[in-house]
């Protein structure tokens, strides 16, 4: 959106807003345009990031004016790709604070790892941008919570990408289950396998040239320079992420929330360990089971490294098992398979499989339509970005302490636990500080 544009929307608003015109605020005063073009920057464009920021292109009116990384060998290649797509060379920094003072921008990728999500998405609302956060959302609970107050002080659309959310048949899934034809749902499992190596212990190294290391650290506490612990493998190491509960888990989790309409259990625990690869460089299991305990249900997430084989016909996935059927959904599809009475007759309708496609096309255009059209409810919005996060980390807390924790849903805190309670909070690394909000 260019700056006289912008200036005149707020310009208008205030006006409206002075003189009683409350109604105009924001509906006809929208400064709505689908044909108006969104500036976009982006930071952290390795993997996910470069594939969101395909995304935004791949969509009409969108302009991508800069990229951000810590590697500078990565930025030459994506400037390099978008100047060649676009025929306009994006600025380019490593430094994400510089992008945010740029005023063109009217919104922002962020594809780094889990704990930059919170501090970055946090301070570029405060510099006017809408969010599009890679998930999970945060790297702890107390994050998360963060950002859906930063998203109410500053009114700023932010979406998480978790993109099932706009794929029809996970939409038709949910449908089917709020019909109530599955009767009563008692107990919903979720999993994924993934197949990995082993990860070897290797020794600290020199930085790699060209990498901003400090920067890539940030808020982590400071230690050498391990390329195991750096790129992709960052996930299995709790200063930067949350293993594969909080890789996979925020994906299939995240339809259990939304399909029974629940947000945080009343209790967890979890078991697990390092048994594929017990002598690794990975920290976080490698195999892990947790209960959650909703009133009346219980949800199971189950996963595993190193395995691969297909449950239900998809390496992750969920099922519904209700007393009347049980419904499957993945990222190929979903079907109903009935229960049967003890007369041998089925207790509902079978679905046949449904195959389903991909979507984050999808997610990305809804993004980009509340923007224009100034709604605030994303398909995947703040709320349900913060929700699976929670109850992702809930998780791993579990694992971590070996406790059975109970969630005060009053206080936001687990009763009686002062070693769960601990990891509720980061500390972060000077000069970077925990947003006050």
């Amino acid at each position: 959106m260019d700056k006289s544009r912008r200036d005149f929307c707020k310009k208008s608003i205030t006006a409206a807003a002075g003189v009683g015109l409350v109604s105009l605020v924001p509906g006809q005063l929208s400064c709505s345009n689908p044909n108006e073009t969104i500036v976009f920057g982006a930071i952290g464009i390795r993997s996910m990031g470069y594939a969101n920021m395909r995304a935004f292109l791949r969509q009409k009116n969108t302009y991508c004016k800069a990229l951000c990384d810590v590697d500078q060998s990565i930025i030459n290649q994506r400037a390099a790709w978008v100047q060649k797509e676009t025929g306009k060379k994006p600025d380019t920094y490593t430094d994400f604070r510089k992008l945010l003072e740029d005023k063109e921008i009217d919104a922002v990728i962020i594809g780094t790892p889990d704990h930059w999500h919170c501090l970055i998405a946090i301070m570029a609302m405060e510099a006017g941008k809408h969010v599009y956060v890679e998930k999970p959302m945060a790297n702890s609970i107390t994050e998360a919570m963060l950002m859906e107050k930063a998203v109410e002080r500053y009114e700023k659309v932010l979406t998480v990408n978790q993109w099932q959310r706009s794929g029809q048949h996970w939409q038709d899934a949910v449908d089917y289950i709020n019909s109530g034809k599955l009767g009563k749902i008692g107990r919903i499992k979720a999993w994924s396998y993934t197949r990995k190596d082993e990860l070897p212990i290797v020794p600290d190294s020199p930085t790699p040239e060209g990498v901003d290391y400090d920067m890539w650290l940030g808020p982590a506490r400071k230690r050498p320079f391990n390329k195991q612990r750096y790129h992709y493998n960052h996930r299995y190491y709790w200063d930067y992420a949350g293993g594969l509960m909080c890789d996979w888990g925020v994906h299939m989790l995240d339809f259990a929330l939304f399909g029974m309409d629940v947000t945080t259990p009343n209790k967890v625990m979890a078991m697990g360990g390092k048994y594929s690869f017990p002598n690794d460089a990975r920290q976080t299991p490698d195999m892990m089971n947790v209960l959650y305990q909703f009133d009346d249900f219980m949800v199971e997430w189950e996963h595993a490294i190193s395995l691969g084989q297909q449950k239900f016909g998809s390496s992750a996935g969920i099922v519904y098992q209700g007393e009347n059927a049980s419904m499957t959904v993945h990222r190929g599809g979903w079907e109903v398979i009935p229960e049967k009475s003890h007369k041998g007759e089925p207790l509902a309708d079978a679905v046949p499989f449904t195959k389903g496609q991909g979507d984050l096309d999808k997610h990305v255009a809804n993004f980009l339509h509340c923007i224009r059209n100034n709604k605030m409810e994303t398909n995947c919005s703040v709320k349900a970005g913060k929700d699976v996060a929670i109850l992702a980390h809930m998780g791993n807390i579990a694992y971590r302490t070996g406790e059975i924790l109970h969630w005060d849903k009053k206080k936001l805190e687990f009763t009686g636990s002062d070693a769960a309670n601990a990891l509720i909070t980061p500390t972060y690394r000077a000069p970077w500080k925990l947003p006050n909000l």
